[in-house]
């Protein structure tokens, strides 16, 4: 069956079955992702129903970032996912759910499974970049705002005389993960983009170190400079 059909069939079911989840986790998240893995490989052979499918089940259990389980939401997801499509839709061919299942659990950053099939890859890949760049800044600010942690420690941003903690200081996961993420792409189309979407990030940093000593026409670059280590 035609990749449209599909997707069509998993926005519906989603719409009616999955609604409510946080701006960071819903079904636009979920197209951009499916949008994104299509520009990583054109590699023969890829089974874009896979690829499909995954992109739009990730998150079909994605647990507070503050639980104490939060690393599993991608090994819960894979598990749901295939019980769903087993039971919901009986047209899926079945041949491909244990593939389904790697991609989804894979993707985590948190659970620290290594993808082992091009699909897998394309789908970790494709998750990663959307937590950088623009619409990564504004997911990390629109989830650290639901949890009530502060956006940043004014007096010391970076944390160059304190630890790094991303459940106190929303832009302290820019260092202890966002920065990190161009080093652990697995295509080579996912490494120029995380790399590229970085950079933009560390601008952004560079802004905000500048607006907040009243530079507000500047870039602060020697505020980030020891930050490219991160990348």
């Amino acid at each position: 069956m035609k990749l449209q059909y599909w997707q069509s069939q998993f926005e519906a079911w989603l719409r009616e079955k999955h609604s409510g989840q946080d701006a960071a986790h819903d079904i636009f998240h979920f197209r951009r992702v499916w949008m994104t893995s299509q520009k990583l490989s054109t590699a023969a052979g890829i089974d874009w129903l896979v690829v499909l499918t995954a992109c739009y089940f990730h998150d079909l259990v994605s647990l507070p970032k503050n639980h104490p389980e939060r690393h599993r939401s991608s090994v819960l997801a894979a598990q749901e996912t295939c019980r769903v499509l087993s039971q919901d839709f009986p047209e899926f061919p079945q041949d491909r759910l244990h593939a389904v299942s790697h991609a989804i659990a894979a993707h985590s950053f948190s659970a620290k499974i290594t993808p082992t099939t091009l699909e897998a890859k394309i789908v970790q890949d494709a998750d990663r970049l959307e937590a950088l760049g623009a619409i990564g800044l504004a997911r990390v600010f629109a989830v650290s705002g639901s949890l009530g942690v502060a956006l940043f420690d004014a007096e010391d941003p970076f944390a160059r005389q304190r630890n790094l903690d991303d459940k106190q200081y929303a832009l302290d996961h820019f260092q202890t993960k966002l920065l990190t993420l161009p080093l652990t792409m697995q295509t080579e189309q996912g490494r120029h983009l995380a790399q590229h979407n970085a950079d933009f990030l560390l601008t952004y940093m560079a802004k905000l170190s500048a607006e907040l000593k009243g530079e507000y026409e500047m870039l602060d670059l020697a505020a980030i400079q020891p930050l490219k280590a991160y990348q």
